[in-house]
């Protein structure tokens, strides 16, 4: 299982984006269920314009069961606003948050990310343990 951020989300499905192909070949490589968050596609969707190339594949990717979208409940959103406050140095948004708690929750370090500098940082909550995210090339 591993866990899909906004970055490659948008790198897989607009075909302009610098990371189009490397993010295509690290999807090809690793064949496991890949597991977002709402505040995720928000944050793709909201970046990818409505009508553009990448929006109409990534709806078309969901539908097809591409990915499974993990919801919050109150719980996690109360874990997230805790991250939050924890990791405001740099800062922490509800997007990269949702995604620390559904790693807390399923449990998974697995994660498909651009953005190496924050989730370096982030620390997941196994117990009693704080382990690092790996990330998946």
């Amino acid at each position: 299982m591993i866990l899909l951020d906004t970055g490659p989300i948008i790198a897989l499905f607009e075909p302009r984006d610098a990371h189009h192909a490397a993010c295509r070949a690290t999807l090809e490589k690793h064949r496991q269920v890949l597991v977002t968050t709402a505040p995720i596609l928000t944050e793709a969707f909201h970046i990818l314009s409505p009508e553009s190339v990448g929006s109409i594949r990534l709806r078309q990717f969901l539908l097809a069961g591409g990915a499974v979208v993990r919801p919050l409940d109150e719980r996690d959103l109360r874990r997230a606003f805790e991250l939050m406050e924890i990791y405001s140095n740099l800062p922490m948004d509800l997007a990269d948050a949702s995604l620390v708690v559904t790693a807390e929750r399923l449990p998974t370090q697995k994660i498909f990310s651009l953005d190496r500098r924050d989730f370096s940082t982030y620390r997941i909550r196994f117990g009693h343990q704080q382990v690092a995210f790996e990330f998946v090339d």
